[in-house]
């Protein structure tokens, strides 16, 4: 047993003070070892001073941190980087979300064309595969991905916008009072521009898919062999029923996020920040598919009408004239078509891209998206 392995006991003495007693070896045999010091045992009268020092060290870390400026990591809210991350964020999660589901979104399109095509989803996997392959599975996937990369960066991107602008022009206890509205206006403006973007892709993308085969060779073939046909207007054919369809689609799924978001954390024990940022894109992915569900039921009859429109609209054919003649053909049942599979597809989507999307803003150093109310937060 070495000289230095030994334990010291602490006291009190009358006065309150510490005090030291003489060490215990911790061999009985080593009772006879000198109790000299020597330089490699602790040196007990020191230690006073020695807890001067630290008390002191702490002293000072603790004021100089007390005057540190704020992490510059995080970004400030609400700032042109801010809109610029926000917009990136909304193209992740469109983008990649629209692409991956393509295979269901095909066989949703291609029923909504031809109700006879297929029996239903399962058969009409197996019957592409057969015939074409996991690539025909894909069909449409490209113009897929760049429309809907486009109308994400412009959805997210101007809903923060327009969100923070109009909560401005209202007041903060009208903003408060009237969220639902400053939500539901908000998404509509940001859809509206974001739908002029998505368009033209929307409408290679429907023709790629309704036609068997399809009669281009990637997205950007089929733009230009829409404007040598039709020139740029063959591209904006579906711009009225894809506004009917995905305004009131990004309402419902803005606004009803935003509520189920904040019933939710009203509902949980504790406070937002009390969860792990895991738990809060949890919380995230929960809302997105219960809002995805409603937004699927809102806007499916003007999804059926959009595929309709851009593969059976005669040339020079009014738009009126052709939704009256589309919905004499199919009837109020024929817009219901493809329902149960977009609910699937839609609430799914939805879920994703609000997980990818306040993950995105995590990563940036922003909050997650909504919180329970300063009302809600009293309640609990």
């Amino acid at each position: 047993m070495l000289p230095f392995l030994q334990t010291r006991e602490v006291s009190q003495n009358s006065e309150g003070k510490n005090s030291f007693k003489q060490p215990r070896l911790y061999s009985a045999a080593m009772s006879e070892v000198s109790m000299t010091p020597t330089k490699y045992q602790a040196r007990p009268e020191l230690f006073p001073a020695f807890s001067v020092i630290d008390d002191a060290q702490k002293k000072v870390v603790n004021a100089v941190g007390a005057n540190k400026p704020a992490s510059s990591g995080k970004m400030e809210l609400y700032t042109p980087t801010y809109y610029a991350a926000c917009t990136f964020g909304g193209l992740l999660a469109c983008g990649l979300t629209h692409a991956a589901v393509t295979p269901l979104d095909l066989v949703k399109t291609r029923r909504q064309v031809d109700p006879k095509l297929y029996t239903g989803n399962i058969q009409a996997w197996g019957k592409i595969l057969r015939t074409d392959g996991i690539r025909g599975v894909f069909t449409g996937w490209s113009p897929t991905l760049f429309g809907y990369s486009a109308q994400g960066a412009f959805k997210y991107g101007w809903y923060e916008y327009f969100k923070k602008a109009y909560s401005d022009a209202v007041g903060p206890e009208a903003a408060a009072k009237y969220k639902t509205g400053v939500y539901l206006t908000a998404s509509a403006s940001a859809e509206f521009l974001a739908d002029i973007a998505l368009c033209p892709f929307e409408a290679v993308k429907v023709r790629s898919q309704g036609s068997i085969p399809s009669p281009y060779k990637g997205t950007f073939d089929g733009i230009r062999s829409i404007m040598a046909k039709e020139g740029a207007a063959g591209l904006y054919k579906g711009i009225y029923p894809l506004w009917g369809r995905q305004i009131p689609y990004t309402m419902m799924k803005f606004a009803s996020f935003e509520t189920i978001v904040e019933m939710m954390y009203a509902r949980l024990p504790g406070s937002k920040d009390d969860y792990s940022k895991a738990a809060q894109t949890g919380v995230s992915f929960s809302a997105g598919y219960l809002a995805g569900i409603l937004c699927a039921i809102v806007s499916h009859p003007a999804d059926v009408m959009v595929s309709k429109l851009n593969s059976n609209r005669g040339d020079g054919e009014a738009f009126g004239a052709a939704v009256g003649r589309i919905y004499k053909d199919i009837g109020f049942g024929g817009l219901w078509n493809g329902l149960p599979v977009r609910i699937v597809m839609i609430g799914t989507l939805t879920g994703l891209q609000w997980m990818i999307y306040d993950y995105f803003k995590i990563y940036m150093g922003f909050p997650t998206t909504g919180s329970a109310t300063e009302d809600d937060k009293a309640k609990k």
